[in-house]
């Protein structure tokens, strides 16, 4: 039957779109490199749906997933990052190692995998995350990188600062800390006081930074899903 292959083809469609972006941001070209990334992340979305509502859900199509995402939302922004660290300015006691700090970036591409294989067998993250979910991590540095380059080449300081991130926001994809996900049992405001929040917070980020506002976004969220672990704790 067709429909049991759709799923599937949509995944490898999130796949292709995570090489494309990776020959992008090796090239440079950032920009494009990210909206490939939102591609990916709009088949991801619909590869998902679609093996529900056909109902044909499948232990390969789990493990495909896995791998495109992992391409897609961790060794594309990985390599955005990798191109970055290439054209930055170094402070003089790091300028000999200019060849070789680079490919730190590639941490984030095998913690991205290590949370996948987790988010595989973990069954708590039905209506929530444990841990900072890739895509949010791929659009944190795809907005960065092109919408905040300048900033981060201002200063050959700065690759401290960028190098610092990539360690944090590898250790939040697999942290346990629960994150909560933009699902709705019901409409209403009770108990879904923070997800409404977070939704109408960030309509004026969106309209005062623009392409940055995706990297603030995902730091905010991190910091709501926080605040929500300690109120309840």
């Amino acid at each position: 039957m067709i429909k049991r292959h759709i799923p599937n083809t949509l995944t490898c469609c999130n796949l292709i779109s995570g090489c494309v972006a990776t020959a992008f941001a090796f090239g440079g070209q950032l920009g494009t490199a990210l909206l490939f990334i939102v591609i990916g992340a709009v088949f991801d979305f619909f590869d998902g749906m679609s093996a529900r509502l056909l109902g044909v859900s499948s232990p390969i199509g789990k493990e495909l997933d896995s791998l495109a995402d992992d391409v897609t939302f961790g060794v594309a922004p990985a390599t955005m990052v990798f191109f970055e660290l290439g054209v930055m300015d170094y402070p003089a006691v790091l300028e000999s190692l200019r060849q070789v700090l680079p490919f730190t970036a590639y941490i984030m591409a095998a913690f991205a995998a290590l949370r996948l294989a987790k988010f595989n067998l973990d069954e708590r993250q039905s209506m929530g995350f444990i841990g900072l979910p890739t895509p949010a991590n791929a659009l944190f540095w795809g907005s960065l990188t092109v919408g905040a380059g300048q900033l981060i080449e201002s200063s050959p300081y700065m690759v401290y600062a960028v190098l610092a991130l990539v360690l944090l926001s590898s250790y939040l994809m697999v942290a346990e800390i629960p994150m909560f996900a933009l699902k709705f049992k019901h409409w209403g405001w009770r108990g879904n006081e923070l997800k409404y929040t977070f939704l109408l917070t960030c309509i004026p980020l969106l309209l005062i930074f623009r392409l940055s506002a995706l990297a603030i976004i995902v730091a905010w969220y991190v910091m709501l899903s926080a605040y929500s672990n300690k109120k309840r704790k």
